[in-house]
């Protein structure tokens, strides 16, 4: 729904996640070398690199190793993406509740058969007003499915926000490239963004009206907010099919994530030590990198339980694909290098593909 007053966002997002997502495409396609192909796939390997892949080999002469260093940000600085995932996520989840809330119940079932063959019976007219009403009803659920979707994505970023803190131990040495950093950031901003980008609009006016009647006509004019705990929820409750199976792959994805975080967490028993070990255990066996499958799995559970309906999420679904999947390559031949005893049956990501 287009809110006059407000730029296309929709259009907006998708440029965005476009222009992030094509230069990993055109990455992987088997460009020549003298077409540019090698450059321009050294430079995305570059900008991409973090932790293990950018450190600097003890073997490298000092002006190499700083010259590896140049415009890069120690790793430990992933924590920045997290905590500007919680702000943007709570600041939408908050808006837009309160908009659901107070604009978007009571909420009805979507479709009554009963009101259907009233409408018939009762004339055109009365069956022109079922259809606006149903639209309507419609949209409502729409916005409620947002709400839903941004509590998953909340879930998401504390808890990798929690991980970051207490479960990663980020040696003083991995650091990641100034670009992917900014990636990072952008990324965090416009997730959020992109799975409330077509409640945004209506949300920010209603909330821009609100602020100019409490301004002119002061806090004593003003009627009391009374907030029912259950009318917040209860609506999460009377949601789709499709939100609850989104919901438990969101939650499958999440749990292995967590397993494979621990994993990679106890790996080095000294924080402080540069000593890499091959990672066994759970989706380990079978990938090189499950934690980004997980994460794939979990974010194609936000797809699920958004409903589809929205174009930017999509495209937030085929960047967070084509990004990890290439970091994943990169990582994967990363441990073929440094292992000889690496185990040559896992893939990257995906079993079985890639």
């Amino acid at each position: 729904m287009e809110t006059e007053g407000w730029p296309a966002l929709q259009p907006l997002l998708c440029l965005a996640w476009i222009a992030a997502t094509l230069p990993i495409i055109v990455a992987a396609l088997p460009i020549p070398a003298a077409a540019g192909g090698h450059l321009l796939r050294r430079l995305l390997s570059a900008f991409s690199s973090r932790g293990k892949t950018v450190r600097p080999s003890p073997a490298s002469s000092s002006g190499s190793s700083s010259s590896k260093a140049k415009f890069t940000v120690p790793q430990k600085y992933f924590m920045h993406f997290y905590v500007v995932g919680v702000l943007a996520t709570t600041i939408l989840l908050l808006a837009i509740w309160f908009y659901a809330y107070m604009k978007m119940t009571p909420l009805l079932p979507e479709s009554s058969s009963y009101s259907t063959i009233a409408s018939h019976l009762v004339g055109s007219n009365s069956f022109s007003f079922g259809r606006v009403r149903s639209r309507t009803m419609g949209h409502k659920y729409h916005v409620w499915r947002t709400v839903f979707v941004l509590l998953l994505m909340e879930i998401q970023v504390l808890r990798r926000l929690y991980e970051t803190e207490h479960v990663f131990h980020y040696s003083p040495s991995a650091r990641m490239h100034i670009v992917g950093y900014l990636t990072g950031l952008f990324y965090y901003v416009a997730a959020p963004l992109s799975l409330a980008s077509s409640c945004i609009p209506e949300a920010a006016e209603y909330l821009q009206g609100q602020v100019a009647e409490f301004i002119v006509k002061g806090r004593a004019r003003m009627p009391d907010l009374v907030i029912d705990s259950s009318s917040l929820l209860q609506p999460l409750l009377k949601l789709g099919w499709t939100q609850w199976i989104g919901a438990v792959i969101f939650i499958w994805g999440s749990l292995h994530q967590i397993r494979c975080h621990a994993i990679l967490g106890m790996l080095r028993e000294h924080k402080d030590s540069d000593e890499y070990v091959i990672p066994c255990g759970d989706w380990f066996n079978r990938v090189s990198c499950p934690h980004y499958l997980a994460e794939l799995v979990i974010y194609f559970g936000m797809l699920v339980a958004s409903g589809g309906e929205d174009i930017p999420v999509w495209f937030l679904f085929v960047f967070v694909i084509t990004n990890l999947s290439f970091a994943a390559v990169e990582t994967h031949k990363w441990y073929l290098q440094k292992f000889e005893d690496y185990p040559r049956s896992r893939y990257a990501i995906i079993p079985f593909v890639c």
